[in-house]
């Protein structure tokens, strides 16, 4: 087999919350024609304006995570998606990180993550990691660091193969640990 054939990519696109949360702006947006002008305008702009925003995102099918030869790209999210997009080589990897970040109000998200090892260069400024560590201290579980918080992302509005992920793993990086 070909090197190629265990590249993992994901892309943005559909998934069961992408749809629910477009399907529920679009039905509010026409709801709100319904509305007095002052309130049917900030029906439309939000629910409407949200539900277009979404559509985008799906839309444009970018990369969102990609596992191949030469590391990890951990693709920005997609309002600001070339200053987010992150890529990790293997060297710097110890190891892909998966867990559940729970929500305020009881659902949880999925998220993918890596551990790097010390001596990986920074992927974001002072600023940035003192900021990774005080929101890892406050809300994500406490087997994710600071650091691993910074080179991770939601698993939202895109899909996870982990089985294609762990044989892209298993290929390219054996000392690499899958943990959940």
């Amino acid at each position: 087999m070909s090197p190629e054939s265990f590249v993992y990519e994901a892309r943005y696109g559909w998934s069961a919350r992408t749809a629910r949360i477009v399907i529920v702006g679009l039905v509010f947006a026409v709801a709100g024609i319904a509305l007095p002008l002052a309130w049917r305008i900030i029906d439309i702009v939000f629910f409407g304006g949200g539900a277009l925003f979404f559509l985008g995102v799906i839309c444009t099918r970018r990369v969102a995570f990609r596992v191949d030869a030469s590391g990890v790209t951990l693709g920005g999210t997609p309002p600001r998606y070339r200053s987010g997009t992150r890529f990790v080589p293997w060297a710097d990897v110890k190891k892909v990180v998966l867990w559940q970040q729970p929500q305020p109000y009881g659902n949880s998200v999925r998220c993918i993550g890596l551990e790097r090892r010390r001596a990986a260069p920074p992927l974001a400024g002072r600023r940035g990691r003192r900021f990774g560590r005080a929101t890892a201290r406050a809300l994500v579980p406490d087997h994710v660091s600071g650091d691993t918080l910074l080179a991770s992302r939601a698993i939202n509005s895109w899909r996870l193969d982990t089985d294609r992920l762990t044989a892209a793993v298993e290929h390219f990086a054996p000392d690499v640990k899958i943990v959940t």
